[in-house]
């Protein structure tokens, strides 16, 4: 078998591949006296039908399948010998494929690039830290106050802060139009939970008023099929509530699960959560910060196969979630395209981390792995059995180990690196969206 490769620019690559005819003729020629002893053809008795006549009916047939098989055997031989590291499947074009001539084959293909992870022995990393202030937890309380409200119905007309209940439906060009219509569904003025114009076209309302609210979807809305559109929502209210906050007392405490009622122990263990929260993402921010340090002080060449291959998974992800919130898939109009820019960081970070492991021979850490499914388990009503369910399946614990080898490289990365500290809000650290 001979073998060439040619560059063609980036990460692309053409293999050639000649097999001699008598390569093919041996497998053949196998496959027909095999044949031979199982073939059933009129006229002769079951095992007893000569070679020519097999070759008669089945040789073309045969010599495609081994053709085939050759191609397969051939290339993974010929990349084996080459050392190269295909990272998509290859094109493959035939040159030759007739009887007594071999045959050629030319394969391209995109490999793997080769990286050496940069230095990063002096590199600055900024570590956000935080702590929970008095005002932190007060809001926080406040926020739980809010989930437990009651809404009680009232004799006013409506105002931002109250809720709503309506009948509405939904017009466009004079028309109703798909999930335009509902029956009593309850709106929070003031929420922002609708497109602009709606909850502020409720002010004033009382029980039994209708009104025709003139206003225009969005132009990014995510329905491309609205997007933009004037549409008239012929309204009728159903009754007008006000909300109504718990008081912070004992029957309050109780509620949160102090069985005694008691508040100052109702504020620590809110201030104990905030905090397990506070360590998750103060841990979450870090690492974000090591994984853009890698992906800034290694700029490598991408696979374009892996990025079309990473763009497609974002995208039924996407379309997934999409789906659990309701939404219609005639309504989804998205493209693997929008999520290129994802992809290319995920597949790099990737590339970069598998050779940060491989070059300093990280594995996962026995104790860390037990340590973190001991720590997940001890959230469930009985953790032994967790435990037991993760070391039960070694699909489920590879994904543990997974986890545990990326703290593992943050671990190590950190150590090689200076950390530089930077004091923020719980607030920013929790949401850093928010402006």
């Amino acid at each position: 078998m001979q073998v060439s490769v040619e560059s063609e620019g980036g990460l692309q690559r053409k293999l050639t591949v000649a097999v001699p005819e008598d390569t093919i003729e041996q497998a053949v020629q196998t496959r027909l006296q095999n044949l031979t002893r199982t073939a059933k053809i009129k006229g002769f008795r079951s095992g007893k039908v000569p070679l020519k006549v097999v070759k008669q009916h089945y040789g073309i047939q045969v010599r495609q399948e081994v053709l085939g098989e050759v191609i397969q055997s051939s290339f993974y031989e010929a990349v084996s010998r080459e050392k190269l590291r295909p990272a998509s499947s290859p094109n493959i074009s035939t040159q030759q494929a007739e009887f007594g001539q071999g045959l050629e084959y030319t394969a391209t293909f995109e490999v793997y690039p080769e990286i050496q992870v940069a230095d990063i022995s002096g590199v600055t990393i900024e570590k956000q830290v935080s702590d929970i202030a008095d005002s932190d937890l007060d809001e926080m309380i406040d926020t739980i106050r809010k989930q437990q409200i009651q809404w009680d119905v009232v004799d006013k007309v409506a105002e931002t802060g109250d809720q709503i209940t309506v009948d509405f439906k939904g017009i466009i060009d004079g028309e109703a139009f798909d999930g335009g219509t509902g029956q009593d569904m309850s709106v929070e003025i003031g929420k922002g939970s609708m497109i602009k114009g709606f909850e502020e076209g409720l002010v004033g309302l009382k029980l039994d008023d209708e009104k025709t609210l003139e206003l225009t979807f969005p132009e990014e809305y995510h329905a491309k099929n609205l997007a933009g559109k004037d549409v008239q929502f012929e309204i009728k209210v159903k009754n007008v509530k006000a909300a109504k906050l718990p008081e912070i007392d004992e029957e309050f405490a109780k509620a949160m699960g102090i069985a005694d009622g008691n508040i100052e122990k109702m504020r620590e263990a809110v201030k104990n959560n905030m905090q397990r929260e506070l360590d998750a993402r103060m841990k979450s921010s870090v690492k974000q910060a090591v994984m853009d340090k890698l992906l800034e002080t290694n700029k490598i060449d991408i696979p374009e196969a892996l990025i079309q291959e990473e763009s497609q998974v974002l995208l039924k992800q996407m379309q997934s979630n999409l789906t659990q919130q309701g939404m219609q898939q005639s309504q989804l109009s998205l493209d693997a395209s929008m999520f290129k820019g994802q992809a290319e960081k995920r597949v790099a970070l990737g590339l970069i981390m598998t050779e940060l492991v491989k070059q300093q021979q990280i594995k996962a850490d026995a104790d860390k792995v037990r340590n973190f499914i001991e720590e997940m388990a001890s959230t469930y009503d009985k953790p032994e059995d967790v435990i037991k369910w993760y070391y039960g399946d070694k699909q489920r614990m590879a994904e543990v180990e997974s986890i545990v080898m990326e703290e593992q490289i943050v671990d190590w990365v950190l150590g090689q690196s200076n950390i530089e500290e930077k004091a923020v809000s719980f607030n920013k650290m929790m949401y850093p969206e928010k402006k």
